[in-house]
């Protein structure tokens, strides 16, 4: 799936099944970050920027004529400085980043990118795996199931690299065309594929009938993306139609996203009243009030899973649905991220997240640094993960079975 915004927290289940959206990894620059674009580019350096670098330069020429070894590029260097200086301020959600990941997280959070529509899975080797979507270019182009992806146009593809890194490899822009080649069980010789990138859609919101009861709707949000209020609508259309009377909305893994999401998402389970309360520098209080969107869900049971991995703008969700009285709270302690980012995009398609604001739930709870407690702790055990048992989802329908 794909990536356009800034969050990381997903939580790994198995070293086997990733199945990760070809090519969309979340690649989680920050941890869990609650962003908010710039719809402006950053501005040029101030005219009163000090120009007295002597101390760097000095340091710099000795490096450069006493280290053993090889010495980065000047994009590298310049690169390096920023991070440093950034390291400086002890806060890890103001971060740099670089062109190609940069590319990656604006695909998330925009809900699309240029790709050949594709699931990535590890075997037990490491290697990758290929799973084509339904009608996909890749689909349509030959790949098949389990094919093991061993080369990129010229680059091979080993066990050792990073799924961001065939990522980086697969992904451009909409309308060129992509060299891959796959190992094929039965076939002696690799195969090779050209295949053209299409508008790959990627989904952030998943719903449906639990089969343990009909009458429960189950909500997964994996991210706050730009398409995740207009996904949300849809749910809520769909299921009360298919039966649905009491639900579930998993946040579990979310490591959160965009905040005007976030809002949208809180907005559709509440009639009205405040969603988060934001604290700037040198600025008063900002309150951020539910919106008039439709549908909403505001009589039906909810119930809403958290885990260590639920972040930011997931936390910014939780913590108002808790305080509105809307919906219980099931699972693990939550991550404990409430700082909000701004994001700049820069000359070179770098950008820059710096943290310009803390919020707090609408009853003043701060999460920062703590998170959120569940009402109903539910920790999963060794025999729970063997015998691939959500004990968290089953405390939920458990739950709702027992509400009016």
């Amino acid at each position: 799936m794909e990536e356009h915004q800034s969050l990381r927290v997903y939580k790994i289940i198995s070293t086997v099944l990733i199945a990760l959206f070809i090519f969309g990894v979340g690649i989680g620059v920050g941890y869990g970050l609650t962003l908010r674009l710039q719809p402006k580019p950053a501005a040029a350096a101030p005219a009163d920027a000090p120009a007295d670098f002597g101390l760097f330069w000095e340091v710099w020429h000795i490096v450069q004529n006493k280290f053993y070894g090889d010495l980065p590029d000047d994009t590298q260097t310049t690169y390096g400085a920023i991070k440093g200086a950034l390291a400086a301020l002890n806060d890890p959600y103001t971060v740099f980043v670089e062109p190609q990941p940069r590319a990656l997280e604006r695909a998330e959070l925009d809900g699309q990118f240029g790709g050949i529509g594709a699931y990535i899975v590890r075997d037990e080797q490491n290697n990758i795996l290929l799973d084509p979507m339904v009608d996909s270019p890749a689909e349509k182009a030959g790949v098949q199931k389990n094919d093991m992806l061993v080369q990129v146009d010229e680059t091979p593809v080993t066990p050792e690299m990073s799924d961001n890194d065939v990522v980086l490899l697969i992904r451009g822009k909409v309308g060129t065309k992509v060299k891959i080649t796959v190992s094929r069980a039965g076939e002696p010789d690799p195969i090779t594929l050209e295949i053209e990138r299409a508008v790959i859609q990627n989904p952030s919101v998943d719903w449906r009938i639990l089969d343990e009861d009909p009458t429960i709707g189950y909500i997964h949000i994996r991210i706050f993306s730009g398409n995740t209020a207009k996904e949300l609508a849809r749910a809520l259309r769909e299921l009360p139609t298919a039966g649905a009377t009491r639900y579930i909305l998993d946040l579990r893994g979310n490591g959160g996203g965009l905040l005007n999401a976030a809002v949208d998402v809180a907005s559709a389970f509440l009639e009205k009243g405040v969603v988060l309360k934001e604290n700037r520098r040198d600025a008063d209080p900002k309150l951020y009030f539910v919106k008039p969107t439709a549908p909403k869900l505001l009589d039906a049971p909810l119930v809403l899973l958290v885990d260590g991995g639920t972040a930011s703008a997931s936390e910014i969700v939780a913590g108002a649905l808790r305080d509105h009285g809307r919906a219980k709270l099931v699972g693990e302690r939550t991550y404990g991220k409430g700082s909000v980012q701004l994001v700049f995009d820069l000359s070179d398609e770098s950008s820059l997240h710096v943290t310009v604001a803390r919020w707090f739930t609408p009853n003043d709870h701060s999460i920062d640094g703590t998170g959120l407690s569940p009402d109903v702790e539910i920790l999963f055990t060794e025999d729970d993960r063997a015998a691939g048992r959500d004990v968290q989802l089953l405390k939920a329908i458990e739950m709702l079975a027992n509400s009016e």
